[in-house]
């Protein structure tokens, strides 16, 4: 860590207090390629979701009734025929409002306030710090004590609203066991379904999901079966990491898979039906 200089305040890392260091970092380490690598990711996620988003096609395949997770649930007049599982709720909708903008908003907050993802995105976007004994680019912070940062408090009511789209997400994974001639089975139910699993292990993993189920009670003696789930969610819950990055892959391969047979691109192989 560096001596502070005529144009870094003399606080934090750099008060007079503390050791005087001529060096950035004494770090040899590649300390910087997790939070690049977290960038890299976390932008490419977004460019490529919000791309498909407002593209307005290529996200219903009627003849197996494949629906993209980025447009469950349509109920807009807009919407395709046959597509509105929930039916239509609302008029058409202009071309800057995406036709999946009924859960989008909630499932990015859900996403935002994750204790993850904030971990992730403060070290490497914000920089508080990037990483241990690499100084912040910045005299003060204030943790999650006031605006706008206090809001991510309200993550556990995201929660909820992702925890009723991934019931719709598993509706429309068992709607798309369709064919023509009934029943049906390909390579799409295979990525819709594993889709909707992942996702279901990423929501119930939360930690908001924790307390839920057990967060608040006195005796888990006088609770055995919250505390068995309270326990299973536990488990689950050392794994958030991995799911909250798996089911950002996964999500953006559903969408892909469903674009390019909605277009003709490809053909979807099919196992029945």
């Amino acid at each position: 860590m560096s001596a502070p200089t005529a144009n870094r305040p003399a606080t934090g890392v750099f008060s007079p207090t503390r050791a005087q260091i001529s060096e950035r970092t004494l770090r040899t380490d590649l300390w910087w390629w997790a939070p690049l690598v977290t960038n890299v990711g976390f932008l490419a996620f977004i460019l490529y979701a919000t791309t498909r988003a407002f593209w307005g096609s290529g996200y219903w395949v009627e003849k197996y009734h494949y629906l993209t997770p980025f447009y469950s649930p349509c109920i807009s007049a807009s919407c395709a025929p046959g597509a509105s599982h929930l039916g239509v709720w609302l008029g058409h909708f202009p071309w800057w409002i995406p036709l999946g903008a009924a859960v989008l908003p909630f499932l990015l907050g859900f996403r935002i306030t994750c204790y993850y993802y904030r971990k992730a995105y403060y070290r490497s976007v914000w920089q508080s710090p990037t990483s241990c004994a690499v100084p912040e680019p910045r005299a003060r912070y204030t943790g999650e004590t006031r605006f706008p940062l206090i809001v991510q408090n309200i993550h556990r009511y995201f929660f909820y609203v992702a925890f009723a789209v991934s019931l719709l997400n598993s509706y429309d994974a068992i709607v798309a066991f369709h064919s023509p001639t009934g029943f049906g089975f390909g390579l799409g139910n295979v990525i819709l379904t594993l889709n909707v699993l992942l996702l279901w292990a990423y929501t119930v993993s939360c930690h908001s999901c924790r307390h839920v189920t057990g967060g608040r009670l006195k005796h888990f003696s006088k609770h055995p079966v919250r505390y068995w789930i309270w326990t299973q969610v536990s488990k689950l819950n050392t794994r958030h990491m991995q799911f909250a990055w798996i089911t950002l892959g996964t999500l953006s391969l559903t969408d892909f898979y469903i674009m390019l047979v909605s277009n003709g691109y490809i053909t979807d192989v099919r196992f029945i039906g």
